[in-house]
């Protein structure tokens, strides 16, 4: 969509642009979008389609189904005038960035605007191209509990082509029952099921035979164009354009200005010619030349206000002139707010003349356009008409000096932007900003060498950073290669690279304007979360999380920011499991979830390390199945996240599972290959090493795996213990305890690690002769581990420990910890077989929807399963239930 020059937005009218509702893209909804249209003075009533539309009002489903020009929007326009009383919901859909989130996020702009009031927990989507099911559920969910229907009209449906969105929008009608009533104005079949609507009785339906004119209808428009024809002459025209509405319209402006009316609407009839020609003839050749010539250069705008046509054209008289032929019906639309468009037909006609007329002018007229609109600040449409004008050197550098560069990887613009640069080609502009724009879109798609080369490029072009910039622009460019340093030093594992980077970008920070800063919170958010990456692969965790936490806290609730702030929080999760703190790591990473289903994020554009951090704590809960379920779908992420951080965790983890299972050939598997990286993580070599050492003691090999020891940190309390555990278990208890002491496991670390070096503690007393300690170190360790849900570090200790634990139940005959005085007692009714299955994935992070299509059972059977386990356990959410369960043991 094209934006005016000046101040204001020619679409929307004046507004704060830190105010006011946004669309995904962080554009102001067009609220010409939203608007129903109003039938212009010669628009023709036709009573026997109005009664037909009545039925809207009891059928779910309407549609209006005919040819461009049938008069399908204007009928259903001067229905809903007809019925003040309703709330009528208007979208006119559109195909410049409409995927589903658009879609969507539009739709809840549309019912707010006719003043139904949507609750807190039905969020606008973040991502453009994606919605979660959560949306339709809950919006479902709220209509179907109105006292009165709100009727949704979605004007030009042809254009909605994503089979996602036809499915949400079917299930929001099937659910949402009886407080909604849609109706679709469309060229062609709508991807829904319309047998299912049709044989139930569910749906009115008129087609474009039915919009055609009938003679009688015929003559009264011509009557309102103040024409008398015989009846002849119209049954002659109405046969010629069989009814079509806008051919008859056509018919009746050109004979308007004839002195033979009948006569020219004969010679129209005999007229073999194109409609091309007739509307060159009789519109555009009634102009003069400077109108003309004003017509012919608008063509290639889509929208545009008066200062946006006299930039492209060169003149200062555009707002006269455009108001001018919106009044004379010269196919020149005022779509509201100043802003016009032409008739589609009419400019599709007005660019193939002007291509024959001025050759070669058009690339140049989309320059002028890309010019104006970066001037005025819409940078969506700036970029696209300087792709149109294959001018790549504008288009890049209004995209890096707009630090812009981030919507590569942030999702709501992600695919717009690798779409429109794909066009680019290798020769595409010198400058820096071109090969700036390369690197991040190789970037975006997971290629990290094609990307380095072409930073490198960049870096020649624009030289290192070295002392004051010579101008904002300068600055901006050189922001970008920070930025994309930032992001290949995480993805190759350099952390000293991305210190750089970021110290880099805190410099330029200050000779850029604010505002544009602030225009772009994603800049900052990617590259904290780059860094606290980078320092997380070094083992600088407390650096980490510094990092980590603030790119977790920029731009909340910002669409941009989303995929940083969701990543962030699944590594701060990380570094909770790395601690030894499972239910904090779980409680973060399940934020880290809500996160992405709040903002729309879909896999694969999220990171994936919130499941790599679930599936761990389920290991450490002995949930082995789970774990793997869980540990499948990390994998799962978006291409420039998959860093050696989520790669090393994903390899640990899985060799943790497989020797949970008692597979150590398959645990030295997942680990064997290594992590490539240009630094070697400290964590990751050490934790590497104890996987190969427990595989060793596994195997019988004892002095192997304490041959190992020398890799392990000794400073990182995880690592501690688990080389006190490898000596302990080669006979040297004594060497054990002095390692754990030394390094103060019990004051630094969470609870899987604590009860790990208690276990350790008490296997070494056992050995000592000392069962007193051993009983009291046992029962320390069964009660925090309980506390936590932990079996893992009981079920690994060994039959040695058996002898320590208080009565109580055992768990495939390994121990469990009793329940300590005052938790939770098990449910008094048992739950049923399908309700556990529907819990274990209610813990698997599935959706209702995804659990329903896993067990082959419709939603509703779901919900009500999970209606009666909450019951069952006395809560009244997912996470409480999930949580209850395994404090029960039910899972």
């Amino acid at each position: 969509m094209e934006h005016d020059a000046g101040p204001h937005d020619p679409q929307t009218g004046p507004h704060d642009p830190q105010t006011g509702p946004h669309d995904p893209h962080g554009d102001p909804f067009l609220r010409t979008r939203l608007a129903v249209p109003a039938p212009p003075d010669t628009f023709l009533r036709r009573e026997r389609l109005a009664g037909h539309l009545d039925g809207a009002l009891r059928t779910p489903l309407t549609m209006v189904n005919g040819s461009a020009g049938a008069g399908k929007t204007l009928l259903v326009a001067d229905w809903v005038s007809g019925h003040p009383e309703l709330p009528v919901a208007w979208l006119t859909t559109d195909t410049d960035g409409q995927g589903a989130g658009m879609f969507w996020a539009y739709l809840l702009q549309a019912l707010r605007t006719c003043g139904v009031p949507l609750p807190g927990d039905i969020a606008s989507p973040a991502d453009a191209n994606r919605v979660g099911d959560a949306l339709p559920t809950r919006l479902a969910a709220l209509l179907g509990g109105r006292d009165r229907p709100v009727i949704l009209v979605l004007d030009e449906f042809d254009r909605v082509t994503a089979p996602e969105i036809a499915a949400q929008l079917d299930f929001l009608l099937r659910h949402s029952a009886p407080g909604l009533r849609l109706v679709l104005v469309t060229r062609t079949e709508p991807l829904l099921p319309l047998h299912r609507y049709r044989a139930a009785g569910e749906l009115t339906e008129i087609r474009d035979a039915e919009l055609a004119f009938t003679p009688g209808e015929a003559a009264r428009l011509m009557e309102a164009h103040g024409l008398r024809l015989s009846p002849a002459a119209v049954r002659g025209v109405v046969e010629r354009t069989r009814g079509w509405a806008a051919g008859l319209r056509l018919c009746a402006l050109a004979a308007e200005q004839a002195p033979d009316p009948e006569l020219c609407l004969k010679e129209f009839e005999a007229d073999r010619s194109a409609v091309a020609d007739f509307l060159l003839a009789e519109v555009l050749k009634r102009q003069d030349d400077g109108t003309q010539e004003l017509l012919l250069r608008v063509s290639v705008l889509e929208r545009f206000g008066p200062r946006l046509a006299n930039a492209v054209t060169g003149r200062a008289d555009a707002e006269a002139v455009l108001a001018r032929l919106h009044r004379g019906n010269a196919f020149v639309q005022h779509v509201g707010h100043g802003v016009y468009r032409l008739h589609p037909l009419f400019a599709e006609i007005l660019r193939a003349h002007l291509r024959m007329r001025r050759p070669g002018l058009e690339p140049e007229l989309h320059r002028r356009a890309a010019v104006c609109l970066r001037t005025a600040g819409a940078l969506p449409a700036a970029l696209g008409h300087g792709a149109a004008a294959d001018d790549w050197e504008f288009t890049a550098s209004a995209l890096v000096d707009d630090l812009a560069l981030g919507q590569f990887f942030t999702g709501p613009r992600a695919d717009i932007l690798d779409a429109l640069f794909s066009r680019m080609g290798p020769r595409g502009g010198d400058g820096p900003a071109p090969e700036i724009v390369r690197a991040a879109a190789r970037l975006s798609r997971g290629d990290l060498a094609g990307g380095a080369v072409r930073l490198r490029r960049a870096r020649e072009r624009t030289g290192r950073y070295d002392g004051p910039a010579d101008g904002t622009d300068t600055a901006a460019v050189r922001m970008g290669c920070a930025l994309l340093d930032a992001l290949v030093a995480r993805l190759s594992g350099a952390p000293g690279r991305a210190e750089d980077a970021v110290r880099e970008a805190e410099a330029l920070r200050e000779l850029l304007p604010a505002e544009l800063l602030d225009r772009h919170p994603e800049f900052f958010a990617l590259l904290l979360d780059h860094l606290g990456s980078a320092r997380l692969w070094a083992g600088d965790f407390a650096g980490a999380r510094t990092a980590l936490t603030r790119a977790a806290a920029t731009g909340p609730g910002a669409p941009a920011t989303a995929l940083p702030r969701e990543d962030a929080l699944a590594r701060l999760a990380l570094l909770d499991v790395l601690h030894g703190r499972p239910g904090r790591a779980e409680r973060t990473a399940r934020a880290a979830l809500a996160e992405t289903e709040r903002s729309g994020i879909a896999r694969p554009a999220s990171s994936g390390v919130e499941r790599l951090v679930l599936a761990a704590v389920a290991v450490e809960r002995e949930e082995l199945a789970q774990a793997r379920a869980l540990l499948d779908t990390a994998g799962e992420s978006h291409p420039a996240l998959r860093d050696p951080v989520l790669e090393a965790g994903r390899a640990l983890v899985a060799a943790r599972l497989h020797l949970a299972n008692g597979e150590p050939g398959a645990a030295w598997k997942a680990v064997e290959p290594g992590v490539p990286a240009d630094a070697v993580s400290p964590w990751a070599r050490g934790e590497t090493a104890l996987v190969a050492a427990a595989v060793d003691l596994a195997e019988g090999r004892p002095q192997d795996a304490v041959a190992l020891l020398p890799a392990v940190p000794r400073d990182q309390p995880a690592c501690a213990v688990g080389a006190a555990r490898v000596l302990l278990a080669a006979g040297r208890p004594e060497a054990a305890v002095r390692l754990l002491d030394r390094a103060a496991v019990d004051e630094h670390a969470g609870p899987a690690v604590t009860v790990r070096a208690a276990l350790v503690r008490a296997r070494a007393a056992d050995r000592a002769g000392d069962a007193a300690s051993a009983r009291r170190l046992v029962a320390h360790a069964v009660t925090e581990a309980h506390r936590e849900g932990l079996r893992r570090p009981l079920a690994e200790a060994g039959s040695w420990i058996r002898p320590y634990l208080p009565p109580g139940p055992r768990h495939r005959h390994r121990p469990a910890p009793p329940r300590p005085t005052g938790s939770p007692a098990p449910p008094v009714e048992e739950l049923s077989g399908r309700e556990r299955d529907v819990l274990r994935r209610l813990a698997l992070a599935m959706s209702t929807e995804e659990i329903a299509a896993d067990l082959y059972v419709s939603v509703n059977t779901v919900k009500t399963h999970l209606k009666n386990a909450y019951r069952k356990l006395s809560v009244g959410r997912r996470s409480e239930a999930v949580r209850r369960a395994r404090e029960a043991g039910l899972l």
